[in-house]
């Protein structure tokens, strides 16, 4: 291509281009959501404390006609925007699913061994520490792990680490999300509402029915979406189950294949270069431009609806919705910090479920699947990083702040929980990432233990 052929880069674009490079990279939601983190830390322990903490309290009211939700900024982001985010979740598990991953047995078996064990013993070791009382409604925080964090900082080891091992913590994640829906759905719900669940149900089948019959617009899922999402927020089920159900109803197949996406465009482009030799402005060219719309058309028809959302919503829920997330749950007042808070069997179980449970049940499953023949270790991954992978799942943030709030809504047993899941996430991570550079380091194939 000549250079009178290539497009130059207005001004805006080379100023924002740093920020794409820096977007592109697998390790940037992870960077982002720990900076959000710690800037809410610090806020919550400035002079600032109040005015940020009564920010999250301030009432938004979404209303359309007579009709309207109330609620503080603080429900909106947990109950609205991470519906959001655990819509795109379930996008991803559908896509593995079907084409992905997790669409072969062979190949889902071992990392659901490794989820199942990483949820059980970790909340099997919370519940050691709280076996009753209110504090033992906390068994279901340290079961979560946060892929944006463990993926980041696997992915800061670049090739150093095998692709498998990479594939591996993926779909293990994958499980662990979809364990974490079903113990929201199922135990962390109350309150039960039958007419509003019937309303959900009907608006599930008829989504399911609109995929069925064809309809492949982005605006008809989204509308009955919101409508889905207020239905279940009126059930009593957590409002953000809408997101994943509405997920697995978003069709999957294009219209067209590949071969006639290829013919269809190659028939376009050469119309158009019939077209553009006239040398008319392209302005002014109206075939030209019909042509252009009938490619943007073949595209669409070429790609799933399902795609098109998850690829462009990760990115909104990467830098938007789980940094907003991070800035209105993380903060705890270390100031009013007490050798209570320190040593609560909530801070103590989550913290051993973090960094104990969750390497335990990861490792431990994975040997005794291997030992049993029921799957086979991925090629190139040795034993020192599996034992690394099961640390980096115990980074559990984001989704275990989420069931906290669940599990505690405020007071002591929240903050607890919050120390808990900062101290544990952190020390897990940093051991993970030990184990990543000394399994470099060796570059032997340690043998499990017999």
């Amino acid at each position: 291509m000549s250079g009178a052929d290539t497009p130059r880069s207005t001004p805006v674009e080379r100023a924002v281009q740093p920020v794409r490079d820096f977007a592109d990279q697998e390790s940037s939601g992870g960077i982002v959501l720990l900076a959000c983190a710690l800037v809410s830390l610090a806020l919550v322990n400035s002079p600032l404390s109040a005015e940020f903490l009564a920010l999250w309290n301030n009432q938004l009211t979404v209303a359309l006609g007579g009709m309207g939700v109330a609620k503080s900024v603080h429900f909106w982001i947990n109950d609205g925007l991470m519906a959001l985010f655990f819509f795109v979740v379930g996008l991803e598990i559908k896509r593995e699913v079907l084409v992905g991953e997790l669409s072969s047995p062979r190949q889902a078996s071992l990392p659901l061994i490794a989820a199942v064990g990483g949820m059980a013993v970790p909340a099997g070791l919370y519940y050691a520490f709280n076996p009753s009382g209110p504090e033992a409604s906390g068994w279901g925080i340290p079961m979560a792990t946060d892929i944006a964090f463990a993926l980041g900082v696997l992915v800061l080891f670049g090739k150093r680490v095998p692709a498998a091992l990479k594939v591996f913590l993926t779909a293990l994640a994958i499980f662990d999300d979809i364990g974490a829906v079903l113990v929201i759905a199922f135990f962390y719900t109350d309150h039960l509402t039958p007419v509003a669940i019937a309303a959900s149900g009907a608006l599930l089948v008829l989504t399911v029915a609109a995929n069925g019959l064809g309809v492949r617009s982005v605006l008809v899922y989204g509308i009955l979406g919101v409508a889905l999402w207020v239905a279940m927020l009126n059930s009593g089920f957590h409002a953000t189950v809408a997101g994943i159900l509405l997920a697995f109803a978003i069709p999957a197949r294009s219209r067209i294949d590949s071969d006639s996406f290829v013919g269809r465009s190659e028939s376009l482009l050469d119309e158009f270069r019939r077209v553009s030799d006239s040398g008319e402005d392209a302005l002014r060219n109206d075939r030209q431009q019909r042509i252009l719309l009938a490619l943007e058309r073949e595209s669409e028809r070429a790609s799933t609806p399902l795609q098109r959302l998850e690829y462009a919503l990760h990115p909104w829920v990467a830098f938007l919705v789980m940094p907003v997330f991070a800035l209105a749950n993380a903060g705890v007042a270390l100031g009013g910090m007490t050798a209570d808070i320190a040593t609560h069997t909530v801070t103590s179980g989550i913290m051993a479920g973090l960094v104990l449970g969750k390497p335990l049940g990861i490792a431990g499953c994975v040997w005794l699947a291997v030992k049993l023949r029921l799957a086979d270790l991925p090629d190139q991954v040795t034993w020192l990083q599996i034992g690394a992978v099961g640390f980096l799942a115990g980074i559990g943030f984001t989704m275990a702040l989420f069931v906290g709030g669940l599990a505690f809504a405020g007071g002591v047993l929240e903050a607890a929980a919050k120390v808990g899941i900062l101290a544990g996430s952190l020390l897990a991570g940093v051991i993970g990432a030990a184990l990543l550079w000394t399994a470099q380091q060796s570059g032997s194939k340690v043998a499990p233990p017999t």
